[in-house]
């Protein structure tokens, strides 16, 4: 008796083990960050001694700031779940200050980071990142560099003024004419995209799926889990006033 006790409870064991992403769902916060500086120039703006702080207060509050790619395998079934109190961050459009700013506090704290950027900018405006800057963080093995699609369009405007065969061909272009330059340039795997000014549709997923592209972001600001569409991946716009329990309540609230 004390055998078939002992098997029973070892197949109990066994069958209870859950699969990736099955059981109870954990949920991740995903930040996301435009612009840094000294001053607050517009709403998209986090003063540099302000990211600094909320990196702080991530690491006093006992957060984990993983890789993005950590979390898109799990949520696509791929990969297991990531650590308790695991919390992303992202930066949109490959401002320069990316680089000036961002970039020295993600190497004296050792962070993973994600930027997506719009190619067409890079070496080109003013205000956007060189090509040699993205090499330089993309060399520190701490930034992973992603799409933005090429020109940060938006495509609900493009929509209306365009014909449906060439609104097509116009999407097709920013999905793949991002991912090309990328590679050429930089020599890297992309294969997740943000979504200009969060919009997306059934038939733009479908677009970039058949681009290549594994994983996209919106604006929505709800954790990120397994039960979220792999395509439409929601991320908490930051702010200049994101600070102490602002910052906390922003971490801990689940609205969906």
């Amino acid at each position: 008796m004390r055998i078939v006790w002992l098997m029973v409870s070892l197949l109990a064991i066994f069958f209870a083990i859950p699969a990736w992403g099955s059981g109870t769902e954990r949920v991740v916060p995903i930040l996301l960050y435009h612009r840094f500086g000294p001053v607050v120039r517009d709403a998209m703006t986090v003063r540099t001694m302000v990211f600094a702080a909320q990196i702080e207060y991530l690491r006093s509050h006992g957060y984990q700031i993983v890789p993005l790619r950590e979390v898109v395998a799990y949520i696509r079934g791929v990969g297991p779940p990531p650590p308790p109190h695991s919390v992303v961050i992202t930066a949109d459009d490959g401002h320069q200050s990316v680089y000036t700013d961002m970039f020295p506090l993600v190497q004296r704290y050792h962070i993973p980071v994600t930027l997506f950027v719009y190619p067409s900018a890079i070496s080109r405006a003013s205000y956007a990142l060189t090509w040699d800057e993205l090499r330089v963080m993309h060399d520190s093995g701490l930034v992973n560099i992603q799409s933005h699609t090429y020109w940060h369009p938006n495509f609900k405007i493009e929509k209306k003024h365009l014909a449906p065969q060439a609104y097509e061909k116009f999407v097709a272009m920013q999905l793949e004419k991002s991912r090309a330059k990328l590679d050429q340039e930089l020599g890297i795997k992309v294969d997740m995209l943000a979504w200009p000014f969060g919009i997306y549709d059934e038939d733009l997923i479908k677009s970039a799926a058949t681009a290549g592209y594994i994983a996209a972001f919106t604006m929505l600001r709800s954790p990120a889990g397994p039960s979220d569409n792999v395509m439409a991946i929601p991320r908490y716009l930051v702010t200049d006033q994101d600070t102490g329990k602002t910052l906390g309540r922003l971490l801990t609230t689940d609205t969906r």
